[in-house]
């Protein structure tokens, strides 16, 4: 016999009942549900509220509208070694700066001390985007309120372009044009572009002027229309050379300077081209230095691998090529300190005016021989470096020397920091106390 008393004795189950595949809920719980979506709704309605009485909401950012007075500039590729040192200066001189960088090359850490050194609300913000992007670039144009654009963003490696053409074709001459393109759309009149003096490829003569032919037309029309064996072998390869520039990185940059040159014959936008020489040195007060990737190292800087070999990262210093025709066999550069570089963009920026072009090249006007720069690192470091002598690096050129006449005759620019072994040491304290560069940070 069944026990229904017993059953009808035990209390009631509060848990849902299911019944042919529907569950009845408990009318008490579904109760609190609604409940808590009520409470959430009130709470976020009064968040809303006060956000609204805050006196900043609803305030545009101080990037987003021009302001009298203060200069709002774009620096592309401000977290890498010359651009980070370009920002430092600007905002140092009061200007609004914007860093877009993707950190392929460049340095958070830079930008930390950057916005360590200069929190102020309006006077620094960083970005991270890539250049190659054009929908990102775009969006960023219409988002702040540019007065200028100083564009860096580079891969710089002579070495590497050799190996990787594509990717400085990509990243030097399509995103100069995404970044033209976008500053013509939003109405941004002034550009100073980072040029390089490996346009100019390797020169008959010394130094190189502005007026140094990049690539010469009536040789281009001689090696058109003649066939090729009325020249002898190396009488060719010269006039190939004199052509155009002989490794990939300076094709890219004269091609970007070709485009930007083209637009400007039919805008009113003020442009200045800077084509620098070989850039060493760091920032005299040590707050900004130069550190490559590892990975990149071995394209770098020849600063960078005296440096290296120094604090025996590696075991010696490599110096390819030693076959040159020069007094001593090395090839011949001229070496530019940071400081002076961008000191020499902020004059060019100042003198910008719209509906003119200017070309000028920002060199000391004295070249030294990869030798004299290792026993001047050797001096600056006190260290005996190894030095270890290789064949020639594809793409190299024998001499390359400025003469920076027209600079300082229009922008009344001239380097200050030309004692190679001071330049040397003031770069060599930096790396000594940031032996990881700016680390993990």
């Amino acid at each position: 016999m069944l026990n229904f008393a017993r059953g009808r004795s035990q209390q009631r189950s509060t848990r849902s009942m299911p019944f042919a595949g529907v569950e009845y809920h408990d009318p008490k719980r579904k109760s609190n549900f609604v409940g808590k979506i009520l409470m959430a709704a009130t709470l976020t309605a009064l968040c809303i509220i006060m956000l609204k009485q805050s006196p900043t909401f609803g305030t545009p950012s101080q990037f987003s509208k021009h302001e009298e007075g203060v200069t709002h500039v774009l620096v592309t590729g401000g977290a890498g070694y010359i651009g980070s040192h370009a920002a430092l200066r600007l905002l140092r001189e009061s200007y609004r700066v914007t860093i877009v960088d993707n950190l392929s090359r460049g340095n958070i850490g830079a930008v930390k001390v950057l916005q360590g050194l200069f929190p102020e609300p309006g006077r620094l913000q960083f970005i991270y985007a890539d250049l190659g992007n054009a929908k990102a670039v775009n969006k960023i144009f219409s988002e702040n309120a540019f007065d200028a654009v100083m564009h860096f963003a580079a891969v710089a490696y002579v070495g590497e372009s050799t190996m990787d053409p594509l990717k400085y074709y990509h990243n030097i001459t399509s995103n100069t044009l995404v970044v033209l393109e976008a500053m013509a759309a939003h109405g941004v009149k002034t550009l100073i572009y980072s040029s390089t003096c490996a346009t100019y490829g390797e020169p008959e003569k010394m130094p190189i002027t502005e007026e140094t032919p990049q690539a010469s037309c009536k040789l281009g029309f001689i090696l058109s229309y003649f066939p090729k064996f009325l020249f002898e072998a190396n009488k060719l390869k010269d006039l190939q050379n004199q052509l155009i520039p002989i490794n990939p990185y300076g094709k890219a940059k004269k091609m970007a300077e070709d485009i930007i040159l083209d637009f400007s014959k039919n805008s009113d936008m003020a442009v200045m081209i800077l084509r620098y020489f070989n850039v060493i040195g760091s920032d005299p007060d040590g707050r900004l230095g130069e550190a490559p990737r590892p990975e990149l190292r071995e394209h770098g800087r020849i600063s960078g691998a005296c440096f290296d070999a120094a604090r025996g990262i590696i075991p010696g210093l490599k110096v390819k090529g030693t076959d040159y025709n020069t007094h001593d066999g090395t090839c011949i550069r001229d070496y530019i300190d940071v400081t002076d570089l961008v000191d020499a963009h902020v004059k060019a920026l100042q003198k910008a005016k719209p509906q003119n072009v200017r070309i000028y090249n920002v060199g000391t006007g004295r070249g030294r021989s990869v030798k004299e720069f290792v026993e001047a690192c050797k001096k600056a470091t006190g260290v005996k470096i190894k030095v270890d002598y290789l064949p020639r690096r594809p793409g190299d050129y024998a001499e390359v020397f400025s003469d920076p006449t027209k600079i300082y005759r229009e922008l009344n620019w001239t380097a200050q920091h030309t004692d190679l072994e001071e330049s040397l040491k003031t770069a060599w304290r930096w790396q000594k106390v940031h032996r990881d560069g700016y680390g993990a940070s």
